[in-house]
């Protein structure tokens, strides 16, 4: 019995833990930090994923309490990503202890790199001080869809990693949990994500053999290697039976557990769709902080 409970925290903490990492690592998170500006520090969000619907707000608390005027100015420096075009630079506007400024709208998959620069007199700061923050624009999913979408990938790693110690553990389970990892990766990933990926970007499918897009690869591997696990775990011993280490199918499911755990610590959406300026057609590319130096 503890033995079983001991494994089952360990498989929520494992699959918590892993759902952080997505959400942190990812390239859509907001470029967050601070600087220093006279005697003051201000914390800074930047916006890097935004609808094509509308504007792409920055907003950054300049003075608490929301005072009349403030004595600090902020201009937004952009432009179109990946081209070569010039810096744009947008004066901010003050209101109620904010500064403000919209960048315009993109099409699917359309980027912008920008960085925000305040000033105070005569000292200015820069953020991200080298390396300019990439915001992609995407189409809206409808939330029923991407809370499926979501909830099975949640379900899949959750009993991935479950047939995964199951294995290891010489468990009983291990033929019922390699079937639900399948199942859930399977609707999730190859069938809710085209789903996803078409609303977003208007393209259900940007993997090989027809793009490079990682997330669609990296989803096409773990579920073909479940499905492999799957196979093989099927052949396991009856219930009652002795299970021994030379079960079928237990390093299969071993081996499809430490796949989608690699493909888990992949960040998300880092080398996906971006709409091409000069072509007008979508490719993939990192979802990263450009190399473009600032200042």
């Amino acid at each position: 019995m503890l033995k079983t409970i001991a494994k089952w925290v360990v498989l929520i903490f494992l699959t918590l833990g892993f759902l952080v990492w997505q959400k942190v690592s990812g390239p859509t998170y907001e470029k967050s930090g601070s600087v220093e500006l006279g005697s003051q520090k201000i914390d800074i969000e930047l916006l890097r994923t935004h609808s094509i619907n509308g504007d792409m707000p920055v907003r950054i608390l300049v003075a608490e309490g929301g005072p009349a005027t403030s004595d600090i100015s902020g201009t937004v420096i952009w432009r179109r990503y990946p081209t070569k075009d010039e810096w744009a630079r947008l004066p901010m506007v003050y209101k109620d202890g904010f500064l403000t400024a919209e960048l315009p709208r993109q099409p699917m998959a359309g980027k912008l790199e920008y960085s925000v620069e305040l000033a105070q007199g005569s000292q200015t700061v820069q953020f991200p001080q080298d390396e300019a923050a990439v915001a992609r624009f995407k189409g809206d999913v409808p939330n029923l869809v991407l809370i499926c979408h979501v909830f099975c990938m949640i379900m899949g790693m959750f009993f991935s990693t479950g047939a995964g110690l199951e294995a290891l553990f010489e468990g009983r389970a291990l033929k019922t949990l390699s079937r639900l990892a399948f199942a859930f990766l399977l609707l999730g990933g190859l069938i809710l994500g085209p789903v996803v990926q078409k609303y977003a970007f208007d393209a259900y499918w940007t993997g090989w053999p027809f793009g490079s897009d990682w997330t669609d690869n990296k989803l096409a591997l773990g579920a073909l290697v479940w499905a492999l696990a799957v196979w093989r775990s099927s052949q396991a011993l009856a219930p009652g039976a002795d299970y021994t280490r030379q079960a079928p199918g237990r390093w299969w499911a071993v081996l499809a557990t430490v796949t989608i755990i690699v493909i888990y610590s992949i960040p998300h959406s880092i080398h996906g769709s971006t709409f091409d300026y000069e072509t007008g057609e979508h490719i993939q590319t990192m979802m990263l902080e450009t190399e473009t130096h600032l200042g």
